[in-house]
């Protein structure tokens, strides 16, 4: 095998080239809504662009990342989508002067060149770690928050200087890098598919599917506080600074999370744990925001529960991928898992966007309890239905 791309390990280069992804999607998930509101855009309308990239994706992801199993490269994918994304973003200036229509068809564009990147990285991360060499995915993903928070932190600085009319270039810029980060670190063959694929389509075990679904359940209620957490805190007194720290507190839980979760024995390659802390972690998380209601000191320590409702369901997610996935069809799951989480979440956000209408933030937060509920439930049934494949297969070799 050759030596890795400028001569890092495995590890380290996964680590920056998550960065590089996530550091666009931390410039353009604050910052692009202000973009179009400078176009002077209706709420109504912005709120149905911003809502059009979560469709599309529910569609494109699975077909486009299982084309891996079918013999494309990581490699090529993920250059493609970045520069996608760049010409897109380069040209929606343009398409704005035409009317909205013209811009809504360059957003999903957009959407579709993106789809693929995150779970497909996320792909060539676990078939690395399942190479050997000591590698933790946890420690590799970590590269992508800490992009996030760096480019949202240095993103939002930039943009107070030069004004938020060169958002969409700035995110041409750093989807280009990405292209290029993507060519420079990673090898053709990274995560490839080795030997001939069978006939037909590799069937999920049930166990996976009960897995995805639990994990994409624990995601999904995030999408109160993702849509509504801010203007739900601002009623209840907290300034527009504390809100801001109320969000960096989440971001830096995660950044711990992942640096220190391969030091615990009982949670590393342990899919139905994380899962399971995940969902416990949200019931507790969800109930605290009704509580904040009436006791709004308490948004800051919840918020560090973030670590575990994003970062734990993350880890068991990924962990569950990739002990259940079978070999040629393990793109095909990866992006299975994407679009299924991109379906409960749009969904979660439509739910809790009505519910914020009729009962404000606590019934929002509300609705959220029975989610992650749901997520716990089917995170127990995967759990079950693996013990009982093992006992199966073990029962037959015995024989």
């Amino acid at each position: 095998m050759p030596p890795p791309p400028l001569f890092l390990g495995d590890g380290p280069r996964l680590a920056l080239l998550y960065a590089a992804v996530f550091a666009g999607i931390g410039v353009a998930m604050p910052f692009l809504p202000l973009w179009l509101a400078g176009l002077g855009l209706g709420p109504e309308l912005i709120g149905a662009l911003v809502a059009l990239p979560i469709l599309v994706r529910i569609g494109a992801t699975a077909p486009l990342v299982g084309l891996i199993d079918r013999g494309l490269a990581p490699r090529t994918l993920m250059i493609a989508g970045s520069l996608g994304l760049a010409v897109t973003y380069a040209l929606m200036p343009a398409a704005s002067s035409l009317g909205w229509p013209v811009l809504a068809g360059l957003i999903v564009l957009n959407a579709v060149a993106g789809a693929p990147l995150v779970p497909c990285l996320d792909y060539q991360s676990l078939a690395a770690v399942r190479r050997g060499q000591g590698l933790d995915y946890a420690r590799i993903r970590l590269g992508g928050s800490l992009g996030f928070l760096a480019a949202s932190l240095l993103g939002g600085w930039l943009l107070g200087l030069v004004g938020t009319g060169s958002i969409t270039g700035f995110l041409a810029g750093l989807e280009l890098a990405s292209a290029c980060g993507a060519a420079l670190l990673l090898h053709r063959a990274d995560g490839a598919r080795t030997g001939p694929r069978g006939p037909g389509r590799v069937r999920l075990p049930a166990a996976l599917w009960l897995a995805i679904a639990a994990g994409a359940a624990i995601q999904a209620s995030h999408a109160a506080v993702y849509a509504f957490g801010s203007i739900h805190w601002g009623s209840l007194g907290l300034t527009p600074a504390t809100t801001g720290i109320a969000w960096g507190i989440g971001v830096v839980a995660e950044i711990v999370f992942f640096a220190v979760v391969g030091r615990v024995p009982c949670l590393r390659d342990a899919p139905f744990r994380l899962l399971g802390l995940g969902a416990v972690a949200a019931l507790l998380r969800w109930a605290g925001l009704l509580a904040a209601a009436g006791l709004p000191g308490l948004v800051l320590p919840l918020q560090a529960l973030h670590g575990l409702t994003f970062g734990a369901t993350q880890l068991g997610a990924m962990a569950a991928l990739s002990r259940l996935a079978p070999e040629g069809g393990r793109g095909a799951a990866q992006g299975t898992y994407a679009a299924c989480a991109a379906l409960a979440s749009a969904t979660a956000t439509l739910a809790s966007g009505a519910a914020y209408r009729t009962g404000g933030g606590p019934l929002a937060f509300g609705l959220m309890l029975p989610v992650a509920g749901l997520g716990l439930a089917l995170t127990l049934a995967a759990a079950r239905t693996a013990r009982t494949r093992i006992a199966r297969t073990a029962c037959a070799t015995r024989r």
